[in-house]
Order: C-alpha cells, then structure tokens, then sequence
C-alpha cells in the first residue's frame, strides 16, 4: 500500500524538538512522526498490534 502524502506545519520550536529527538533513535523526523503516531494510535485503541494496515515495524 502506497503511503499517503500530505503537509504538515509543525511550530519551529517542536519540529526541533522532533528533529533531536528522531537523530537520537537513528531515524528521520518523518519516520519518527508517523512512529510516534502509530504508537498513539495503538495506546488509543485506534490500531491493533497485527493491523494489516500498520506497515511500520517499528
């Protein structure tokens, strides 16, 4: 499944925040958003660990 693009304006002071935050864990901002948004997702109910839709990994 091809992954959906889109825009995100982000505050400069959080967008550091993640930028530092994704170098620690040896990942790109983007990747550590939407591995941060899977986690969210999951912790809410929202996704199931085995979701066939979750082609994370993480």
């Amino acid at each position: 499944m091809p992954k959906k693009r889109f825009a995100l304006r982000l505050d400069p002071k959080l967008y550091n925040v993640l930028e530092k935050w994704a170098a620690d864990e040896f990942r790109s901002v983007n990747a550590h958003i939407e591995f941060l948004l899977r986690e969210a997702a999951r912790k809410a109910g929202r996704l199931k660990k085995n979701d066939p839709y979750d082609e994370g990994g993480d």
